[in-house]
């Protein structure tokens, strides 16, 4: 079954000085604060469009790699994930790296390694930035 999730974003004024909002209204968890200083320069407590990415990239990769290594009979115990997503002004996102430490029993550094990439590959927001460099170091803890 397919699912659809929303959420809103207003902009007020210019893009110097101006300010915006993004809500995530499927989950209903809050509206967030977003300048063109948080996305170009400091957050300051708001948050950028390449932060809500890194979130949903580092999570999406999680759960496909979780899912890949229980399908090939080595679930895994926990598996940590950050996103790096740097973005250039007049540029755009120029590349995402995540770093991921996971703990997988009866696993061994290439078969984790294969599985890691296969997840980097295939996870459903990694295809959704598809033209973008996406980097990725993983390793077993």
């Amino acid at each position: 079954m397919a699912t659809t999730r929303i959420a809103n974003a207003r902009w007020e004024g210019p893009l110097i000085g101006g300010q915006g909002r993004v809500s995530l209204d499927s989950s209903n968890i809050g509206t967030f604060e977003v300048t063109w200083a948080s996305r170009a320069e400091q957050p300051d407590g708001r948050t950028s469009p390449e932060e809500m990415i890194a979130g949903a990239h580092s999570t999406c990769y999680s759960m496909a790699l979780s899912a890949g290594l229980a399908g090939a009979g080595t679930p895994p115990e926990t598996i940590d994930t950050k996103a790096e997503v740097t973005f250039q002004p007049g540029e755009g996102i120029t590349g995402i790296h995540l770093t991921v430490r996971a703990s997988v029993p009866g696993i061994s550094a290439s078969d984790f390694e294969k599985a890691a990439q296969t997840a980097k590959e295939n996870c459903p927001v990694s295809k959704a930035l598809t033209g973008t460099k996406i980097t990725l170091d993983a390793a077993l803890t």
